[in-house]
This record gives C-alpha cells, sequence and structure tokens, in this order.
C-alpha cells in the first residue's frame, strides 16, 4: 500500500504514551482523537455487570500472578473467581490429547467439563462446495465449528475454551458461542502452536514474511 495513503494507528506508533502517559501523544494517536461521548459511550458499557466483573477479575488476576501463572493457571483462576461451574471446550481433533488433559485438570479443579472436537456431526467438505482437490491431504470431513458452538451452548457452558482450532474456524466458533470464550492454544501446524515465533525470526528464517 501506498504509505503516503495509509491511515496511520497503534502499530504505527513509537510512543505509546497511553500507556505510561510519561510523553506526548503523536498526531494520529488514536488516545488523542477520541471525543468525549466516544469516551462517555464506552465507559458506560463497562457498567454493564458483566463487562464489570469480567474486566475487574482479569485485572486482579493480571495484577496478582503476573509473570507467575502459565495460561492453564489462570484459566482456572478466571473461572473460580467468576463463578463459573461448566466449562466447555472446543478442540480440534489434532489436539484432543491436550484436550483430555485440559479436561482432567479442569475437573481436579472441581469443574464440570463438556467437550465438542471439530469434526463433530462427521460432515463432508465437498457438501459446502469445496472442490475435492482441497481434500487429498487433510480428507474430506470437515471441521464444524457452528456446531462446536451450538452443542455447548445447549450444554450450558459458561466459560468456552478453544484447544487450536484452524485459523478461521475459530472465527466462527466465537461468532456463534453464546458463552464468554477464550483461547488457551492457538493452531500453528509449522511451530509446534507458537505462532508468534514466526514474528520473532521475522529478520532471520522468516524474512520472506516481509518479502515485497
Amino acid at each position: 500500500m501506498n504509505e503516503e495513503k495509509r491511515t496511520l494507528s497503534c502499530t504505527d506508533c513509537g510512543v505509546l504514551n497511553c500507556h505510561k502517559r510519561n510523553a506526548s501523544y503523536p498526531e494520529f494517536c488514536l488516545t488523542e482523537k477520541l471525543t468525549d461521548e466516544d469516551i462517555a459511550e464506552t465507559t458506560a458499557l463497562y457498567e454493564d455487570e458483566e463487562n464489570r466483573k469480567v474486566s475487574v477479575i482479569s485485572a486482579e488476576i493480571e495484577g496478582e500472578f503476573y509473570g507467575k501463572y502459565t495460561r492453564v493457571d489462570e484459566i482456572i483462576e478466571f473461572a473460580k473467581r467468576m463463578g463459573y461451574k461448566k466449562i466447555g471446550i472446543a478442540t480440534c481433533v489434532g489436539l484432543i490429547e491436550e484436550s483430555r488433559i485440559f479436561a482432567r485438570i479442569l475437573r481436579k479443579n472441581g469443574f464440570d467439563v463438556y467437550s465438542a472436537v471439530c469434526k463433530v456431526g462427521s460432515f463432508n467438505k465437498t457438501d459446502i462446495g469445496l472442490d475435492e482437490k482441497y481434500t487429498c491431504v487433510t480428507g474430506n470431513v470437515m471441521c464444524n465449528p457452528i456446531l462446536q458452538a451450538k452443542l455447548l451452548n445447549k450444554a450450558g457452558t459458561e466459560l468456552n475454551v478453544v484447544i487450536g482450532l484452524c485459523v478461521g474456524h475459530d472465527s466462527l466458533f466465537y461468532k456463534y458461542s453464546e458463552a464468554l470464550s477464550t483461547t488457551l492454544v492457538t493452531k500453528d501446524r509449522v511451530l509446534a502452536h507458537n505462532p508468534v515465533g514466526a514474528l520473532y525470526q521475522v529478520k532471520a528464517y522468516y524474512k520472506r514474511l516481509l518479502d515485497d
């Protein structure tokens, strides 16, 4: 994209004064451009009981366990403080063993666990219009994140945890999940489910990501 036409935003900022408040905001700063109406409208949303509770508890956990708790620990602590009893797991079939371990950990901590694997329903990808040539490597049984969400909704889960759903499939799951959702594992088949590794290596092995 032409640099002159690009709209600047937070990733273009080298100041981050919104975080430290010890400098000046750049001219394009999103915080600086907010109106009183924008701020009031957003602040009002935190008056919603659930929004406020989630925000307060998340900040408490961050402040109390910063650099001490793994994400598994944080999910358990969050669920406990929120008063949740039933946890849903939306898992990729390729990470079913990891999901089984996580389910055991949740149950040991007193939670009721209900899970749905991505291939639930066992429908064909070609039934929704996918060209058969794209099934040669991974097979014709399609991932079904919408049904995963609907099954967890029906089960009455209070917090859903995503484990390794594909890009796009996770988006559909979040779209149809009625309960709050969080992610334990973000799939990256090449980098052992550590997608940020590509960003750390962008000046070396993965420099192709920035090639013109």
